[in-house]
């Protein structure tokens, strides 16, 4: 039995955009569209690049730099920004710059030559309210409909990927550099700022005046993306640019451990951002946890609610080993790597813990860099591999002991959570099961699904069972980023709160799942309303009703072009509070609540 809350409406409606106004979208007034050469192409099938893009604007990129002719989307200057690298150039590296630049000039022309899979396509990425926006400092005293809660005290922040500059070629929306947008809540007050994860590359990029580093998805694809590679690290070779550091976005994740927020993203180590007392952001450098950590960590690393240890994975794409297990003491210190023996590099986005294991995923999306040799793309869906999910106990010293499970035909891009039923001896994992797996990634002409189920992993038969928690098919919506009560993470659990994501991609409200009956309560957030993952804040620690608490989300109206943070009660989904925001947040990706009290304790 579904019921459906919306304090606006209860039917989905296909927004029209009305278009901003330039300042919306960066720093500069001037602007000119996108990829001429391909605007005639014919519509694609994802919803929100069936609307007219807006124009987007980007810093305007270094005079030293010739965009080619065939790119056309206009960018704001950072004026000085040859200051620092450029002028210390000696005759060699200047040679070396305008040969290499030269060369991707010629390479870029050559791809906007033919039409862009919609995947790697900017006019669709980044097009609506994907499009990125420039930094906001802080605003205080934000305007409040309704009343905010008094347990909300601390910060919401949630993480996105917001470019800084134009895509010159191909660009895909998980390849935007990390921003993260904060509220912070004081006696009954709001305010909001956000700001850029000043990452290595960003900071380069910056000082450069131009994109520079390869974009993972977007890009590297086929032979113009070895191509890209190669340039990528002939620049490193002269110096150019210094790749040592890390290549990272940090767009995804963001976890509170150790009196620190980690930004996140599974192709670098993390970045320490500060909150400021007046609920500013800021950078305090790349986070190797005092130098224990020397490899990348996924962006959706477990925090412990009761032991409170931080437990992560890393996963390299080029040599073994390909997965390595870790963990963290609840005062920051490393365990040794234990490396999980898989055949191939696996697409490692999420895993989950119980109370005495680590639950982690061998899926049917691999990473192969051969694909490429071949004109395709790295990231595959392998059809003949047969998913799996390994057991492992959280404070094991080596894989020795490691169990795996086969779970056929599965791919979760996110685990909600997982505990052990003894009885049965199972271990039971609650998990989005997408299909096709590398829809994300690639362009496929089926529709994507995105089905909440119930894995059931059984120790001692070695068998698996898999069914949708809503079993009535004319209930089922694909559900996807969102969260139980992280208090109750790696125990039993009753509910969860997911995003509904339809009109895919976007996110017309969030659904509370009964994970025991399948019941969905729905709260749609308004016509031509869509926002992201819901963040679920208990009200209490120590209450007894699992659902006791308040659910977060930024909320963007395409109609009216603002946005708003909502905050509805979790147990009755009725609308405690909203809150005017001073400008346009992007859709994004997840998030995390620090209370009033770990804030005043920041490392």
């Amino acid at each position: 039995m579904a019921t459906t809350t919306s304090h606006a409406t209860n039917t989905w409606i296909k927004p029209k955009l009305s278009m901003p106004s330039s300042k919306e979208f960066g720093f500069a007034s001037n602007s000119i569209s996108l990829l001429k050469n391909q605007h005639n192409r014919q519509s694609l099938n994802i919803n929100h690049s069936l609307q007219a893009p807006p124009i987007l604007h980007f810093p305007k990129q270094s005079s030293n730099y010739q965009t080619p002719k065939t790119s056309t989307i206009s960018h704001p200057i950072h004026e000085n920004n040859n200051s620092s690298s450029i002028s210390k150039w000696n005759l060699v590296q200047k040679a070396a710059a305008m040969a290499l630049d030269a060369v991707e000039g010629a390479l870029t022309k050559h791809e906007l030559e033919h039409p862009l899979p919609k995947t790697a396509d900017p006019r669709v990425q980044i097009s609506g309210n994907f499009a990125p926006v420039p930094e906001n400092p802080v605003c205080q005293s934000l305007p409040v409909t309704g009343k905010i809660p008094k347990c909300v005290q601390g910060v919401y922040v949630r993480n996105g990927a917001n470019p800084l500059f134009e895509p010159t070629a191909g660009h895909h929306f998980f390849d935007g550099d990390g921003m993260v947008h904060a509220v912070q809540f004081k006696n009954g007050s709001a305010s909001y700022a956000c700001r850029f994860t000043e990452t290595e590359r960003l900071v380069q990029e910056k000082d450069l005046g131009r994109p520079v580093f390869p974009k993972a998805i977007g890009e590297l694809h086929g032979h113009s993306g070895i191509a890209r590679l190669m340039l990528f690290y002939a620049r490193g070779l002269f110096g150019l640019i210094d790749h040592s550091r890390g290549t990272g976005v940090a767009n995804a994740g963001l976890v509170y451990f150790n009196n620190r927020l980690l930004a996140m993203s599974e192709d670098d180590l993390p970045y320490h951002v500060k909150v400021t007392p007046t609920g500013d952001l800021k950078t305090e450098g790349r986070f190797d946890f005092d130098g224990q950590l020397k490899s990348t960590m996924i962006a959706h690393p477990k925090l412990d609610p009761v032991s409170g240890e931080l437990f992560a994975l890393s996963y390299d794409v080029i040599q073994k080993p390909y997965l390595k297990y870790f963990r963290f003491s609840k005062n920051g210190e490393k365990s040794n790597d234990v490396e999980i023996p898989v055949e191939d590099p696996t697409m490692m986005h999420d895993f989950a813990i119980t109370e005495k294991f680590v639950i982690i995923p061998d899926q049917q999306v691999v990473f192969k860099m051969s694909e490429m040799i071949r004109g395709g793309s790295p990231v595959v869906y392998d059809k003949n591999k047969v998913s799996r999910f390994g057991i492992l106990d959280k404070y094991a010293k080596d894989g020795s002991e490691l169990k795996w499970v086969e779970v056929p035909d599965c791919f979760c891009f996110h685990l909600w959570n997982a505990w052990e039923e003894p009885e049965t001896d199972e271990i039971v994992v609650i998990g989005s099961c997408m299909t096709p797996p590398d829809s994300i990634f690639n362009e496929c002409d089926e529709g994507l699904k995105s089905v909440l189920s119930e894995i059931r992993l059984n120790l001692k038969t070695g068998k698996s069972t898999r069914k949708a928690i809503i079993e009535n098919p004319d209930e089922q919506v694909n559900l996807e980023a969102g969260m139980v009560n992280r208090n109750k993470l790696g125990r039993k659990t009753q509910y969860a709160y997911l995003a509904i994501a339809e009109p895919w991609p976007k996110v017309s409200g969030f659904a509370k799942v009964d994970l025991f009956t399948g019941e969905v309560e729905k709260f749609i957030y308004g016509d031509n309303k869509y926002g992201g993952e819901p963040l679920f804040l208990p009200r209490d620690p120590n209450s007894k009703k699992e659902d006791d608490g308040y659910i977060l989300a930024f909320v963007h109206d395409e109609k009216e072009w603002k946005s708003e943070l909502q905050i509805v009660n979790a147990m009755t989904l009725k609308l405690e509070a909203t809150v005017k925001l001073p400008s346009r947040v992007p859709y994004g990706f997840h998030g995390t609540f620090i209370n009033a009290n770990d804030l005043a304790n920041q490392a």
